[in-house]
């Protein structure tokens, strides 16, 4: 029997769950829940660390009993100590845009296609090579991604977990090592590079409650946490402010082919590849809501849906991956220029501008899903959709209908719950992520989408490959 404590960091929200395994038995509940907004800090876009250590700690305080805890984040960011172990200056976000240009900057010295072939990950300006090459700290001692920051904050554990690690653009997957040649690209002190760990390990101690490395990046939390079954081929859809689409390998993909499709080899817990690409996700609704309230205009999610609803199908596309969405303001207006540029006609009612987007990220969803079986050689028969996504039933039906297969979505905390069984497997109670996956499947209420509009989605897909070419 073991109480745990799962933080799971997502762009807007922090969380604290709270789960008890007893008896093949797991219940949990959300203790805490914090804002994540972004600050800034000398003209870069940050992310409040000294506010969201607060609120680890003050989450700590509320349970008394934890036997452990663990944290996972976003991929990519990270923030540096200095030889005193002083954290030199606030995290910079990944939507800064100190990197818009670096990845040319590092093309003098080495091929896309050979980085790709290096390091396997879909090559963005986001990834950590490349903020490192943009980074203005000199003075730096070691770099730690996001949750693993955090952990060094509670038990002095100066090491790398081997999922977010796999995010930066400088990992050899096979190996599991740094790979240094990469690095050095970034023209930053090889001092700088923390050694590597695995998934469920445990880093040190806080106050007497262990302190775990789980899959620091949470999409590899919330893959572990995917009540799949061995009798269907599966593809993943993690989906919350980012939709990453993929599929579980054996090995990496390190094609021309494959990084021209821009897909994406990362370390699963499990020592599986998540073959997958990284697409803009329910930022974009985030986002418009934001912008509409900043309007006068108070719409909840629900009623956003409704206002969709209400419009014409297929009306309208974007690429949600174009540069100019991946920034904060102005996106009712982003979306119109976005139109005008294609040659399409002009989404004006605010319902227009939603669908637009729910559409758009089906079809995007569809996009990525031909390119991973061409890259695969399989056919998939069914689509995990997991975490927040789940909530919105209007995406989950538009998935099934543009992909043309069921849409299992569930369950909605996967990441918390991938989060809670590494702890459980590092502290012994269960003995791999595929047990785990059994004691969700048999204990997390899922819901089946079917398709029900295949045909005209299908039509709507010819119409939005021609746009974003």
């Amino acid at each position: 029997m073991s109480k745990v404590l799962a933080f799971d960091f997502g762009a807007s929200t922090g969380r604290a769950i709270l789960a008890d395994y007893s008896n093949g038995k797991l219940t949990y509940s959300e203790v805490h829940r914090f804002d994540n907004n972004l600050t800034e800090q000398n003209g870069k876009l940050c992310w409040d660390f000294k506010y969201l250590l607060g609120e680890v700690k003050k989450a700590i305080g509320m349970v008394s009993d934890a036997d452990s805890l663990a944290f996972d984040t976003w991929g990519v960011d990270y923030g540096i100590l200095d030889k005193n172990g002083k954290l030199i200056s606030l995290p910079v976000c990944y939507r800064d845009e100190r990197t818009k240009n670096i990845p040319e900057e590092i093309y003098k010295h080495i091929t896309p296609e050979k980085l790709y072939e290096k390091t396997g990950n879909q090559i963005m300006p986001i990834n950590t090579l490349f903020q490192l090459k943009a980074e203005t700290e000199v003075n730096g001692d070691i770099f730690l991604f996001m949750p693993d920051l955090f952990a060094y904050c509670l038990c002095g554990a100066k090491t790398v977990e081997q999922t977010i690690a796999s995010t930066s653009q400088m990992l050899d997957l096979e190996n599991v090592k740094w790979q240094k040649d990469i690095f050095a690209l970034s023209e930053k002190d090889e001092k700088l590079l923390p050694e590597i760990v695995k998934s469920a390990t445990v880093a040190g101690e806080y106050n007497g409650i262990k302190v775990i490395k789980v899959a620091g990046h949470d999409t590899q939390c919330a893959v572990c946490a995917m009540p799949s079954t061995n009798d269907k081929i599966s593809a993943f859809l993690s989906c919350g402010t980012w939709s990453l689409i993929g599929c579980e390998n054996d090995k990496p993909i390190l094609t021309d082919k494959s990084m021209n499709d821009e897909l994406s080899n990362e370390l699963g817990a499990n020592g599986k590849i998540n073959y997958l690409k990284n697409i803009s996700g329910l930022w974009l609704i985030q986002e418009i809501r934001r912008n509409f309230k900043a309007e006068d205009k108070e719409y909840s999610y629900n009623d956003m849906e409704q206002l969709a609803r209400k419009e014409k199908p297929f009306g309208f596309f974007i690429d949600p991956d174009d540069p100019n969405f991946a920034t904060p303001g102005g996106m009712p207006e982003k979306i119109r220029d976005f139109c005008k540029k294609t040659g399409q006609k002009i989404p004006n009612a605010d319902g227009e501008l939603i669908r637009c987007i729910y559409e758009s990220l089906a079809m995007k969803y569809k996009y990525a899903i031909e390119q991973i079986e061409s890259n695969t050689e399989k056919k998939f028969e069914v689509l995990h959709l997991l975490g927040g996504g789940t909530k919105d039933t209007f995406l989950c039906q538009m998935a099934a209908d543009s992909l043309n297969i069921p849409v299992i979505a569930g369950p909605t905390e996967a990441t918390a719950l991938g989060n809670i069984m590494l702890q459980l497997i590092a502290l012994g109670d269960i003995k791999s992520v595929d047990e785990g996956r059994k004691i969700i499947r048999e204990q997390e209420k899922t819901v089946t989408y079917y398709p029900e509009n295949a045909k005209s989605f299908s039509d709507g897909y010819k119409k939005f490959k021609q746009i974003i070419k």
